[in-house]
């Protein structure tokens, strides 16, 4: 039922070693056919297929689990295992990860799980981005293992996954299975994820040390589930498995990877920017009477545009809804002389955008609303600019550049900056990294060097609480302007620039 290596993307593997290009110019073995051999040449879908006597199974009928070009021609270019990357990046992840690792040493990581919403229903799939990033595998239940190889291809992988299963299709949709782990995944060694527990133990057994991210139980919960259900075990079944004194931290190896985005993750960012910036331009220029509207509006412009689904769950908040950075309740009514604050955008491929714009409801900005949100962008537009290499700062230095020049602006505009009013009226920080996530590579550090290839976010925010010692006219206004940013060498790249910011672009929208 599946074809052959020699369609996956641009590494399909012949008996003779790895074919880098995208068109693979050796002819590439697929599985062996009623006793005999097929070749494929290209990986052009005409030329993919399967005979069963007088049957041929073209790549295009067959059922994956996720998207490919073969089956989606309309969401992925020849190459490409997911939609703006391609096999062969994925390979060169993996190589360049075991050339992170010790001699004998191996790295495990596990696909997310599906997360069940009421009984049968469940959330939509997230996949960890670490386990994405490696494989381009979009399943739950699957774990893979990646180590320096001795031949050619540079790394080993193997990729256990749940088997083809008819009746739990039915129910479920369709899975990849382990055939298509090595035909379409390139991965070297496969196996039922179901017998792990067998599997692993033989594959782990002569690895000097064991990367990896899994041996702890998720402790992330509140205090009222620890009274409730107890504390998780401290050990699992698969740290149990392995020598304690083996055990390394993945983390911060893969944090170094992600956090360098390559020319094709930069384009995928930079088309998803564009999405989801058109979605808030459009937004603009329409009027609503309620955040939900205004919610559903947005959701449903990102995924016209081309987004896959949106990036988080939006703010839309108007007024002073706007003081709630996170504030995403969205049910409140939206008033002609208030401004609202967007924080949305969408997803595409497993990478995000990161956005947020404030306009006036009515289209037009208040004489007030003018001078604070021009206090704002002045800075914003300020910051972009130093994202760029030779800039020589880091995400915790362009925030302290941010507190001076917001104090300075509003200085100019009435507010009385002694103390701490800086931090009272820009409480949180002025960047983070993004890529597969919007706050990406938990536990890079924000005091390191931003260098060409580093995307990050920029967003200064003021939020004016309804206290004596602000002026009266600025009270429960809140104004957040964020772009999402690549850093370049010389220059930076705003990932984001269709969603308008510029006064007189907003006011214009509505003329």
């Amino acid at each position: 039922m599946f074809y052959g290596r020699s369609i996956c993307r641009s590494i399909g593997r012949s008996t003779s070693g790895l074919s880098s290009c995208v068109s693979v110019s050796r002819k590439a073995r697929l599985p062996c056919v009623a006793g005999r051999w097929s070749y494929a040449r290209g990986g052009q879908i005409a030329q993919i297929c399967r005979s069963y006597g007088t049957t041929t199974i073209h790549a295009g009928e067959l059922s994956f689990g996720q998207p490919l070009h073969e089956t989606h021609p309309h969401l992925l270019q020849p190459g490409e295992l997911t939609p703006g990357i391609t096999a062969q990046e994925y390979y060169d992840r993996r190589t360049r990860l075991a050339g992170k690792l010790p001699k004998g040493a191996v790295a495990v990581v596990a696909a997310a799980e599906l997360v069940q919403r009421t009984g049968s229903c469940f959330h939509e799939f997230h996949q960890d981005p670490d386990f994405l990033y490696l494989t381009g595998f979009n399943e739950p239940e699957a774990l893979a293992v990646i180590g320096k190889s001795q031949d050619a291809h540079g790394h080993f992988f193997h990729l256990y996954v749940r088997e083809k299963d008819r009746k739990a299709e039915i129910w479920e949709g369709s899975r990849s299975g382990t055939q298509a782990a090595v035909d379409v995944f390139n991965a070297d060694e496969t196996g039922d994820i179901s017998s792990i527990k067998t599997i692993l133990p033989r594959v782990l057994s002569d690895a000097t040390q064991v990367f990896t991210d899994i041996t702890q139980p998720d402790q992330g919960v509140s205090g009222l589930w620890r009274f409730l259900y107890g504390t998780p075990r401290r050990k699992t079944d698969f740290s149990e498995l392995i020598d304690s004194r083996k055990i390394k931290q993945l983390r911060h190896i893969i944090n170094e990877l992600r956090a360098y985005k390559s020319p094709a993750e930069i384009e995928l960012m930079h088309r998803v920017g564009r999405m989801s910036g058109k979605a808030h331009t459009d937004a603009m220029r329409q009027s609503f009477t309620g955040e939900r509207d205004l919610d559903a509006y947005l959701r449903y412009k990102f995924i016209t545009n081309g987004c896959d689904q949106i990036a988080y769950e939006p703010v839309v908040a108007g007024g002073k809804n706007g003081l709630g950075i996170h504030y995403v309740r969205n049910d409140d009514v939206l008033h002609d002389d208030e401004m609202v604050l967007i924080d949305a955008a969408g997803k595409k491929g497993g990478y995000i955008s990161d956005i947020t714009r404030t306009w006036p409801v009515k289209g037009k900005f208040s004489a007030a609303q003018r001078d604070l949100y021009s206090a704002v962008l002045i800075a914003q537009k300020s910051l972009v600019s130093m994202c760029r290499a030779d800039a020589d700062v880091s995400l915790d230095k362009l925030h302290s550049i941010t507190e001076n020049l917001l104090a300075d602006n509003l200085k100019q505009i009435g507010f009385d900056m002694s103390g701490k009013a800086v931090e009272t009226l820009f409480p949180h920080h002025i960047s983070h990294y993004i890529g597969m996530d919007v706050h990406d590579t938990a536990g890079y550090s924000r005091k390191a060097v931003i260098r060409e290839g580093h995307c990050i976010t920029i967003e200064p925010g003021i939020y004016v609480p309804d206290e004596d010692r602000w002026p009266k006219h600025f009270r429960n206004m809140a104004v957040r302007i964020e772009d999402s940013v690549a850093v370049g060498e010389e220059k930076p790249l705003v990932l984001t620039s269709e969603a308008v910011k510029e006064v007189k672009e907003i006011e214009a929208l509505r003329d």
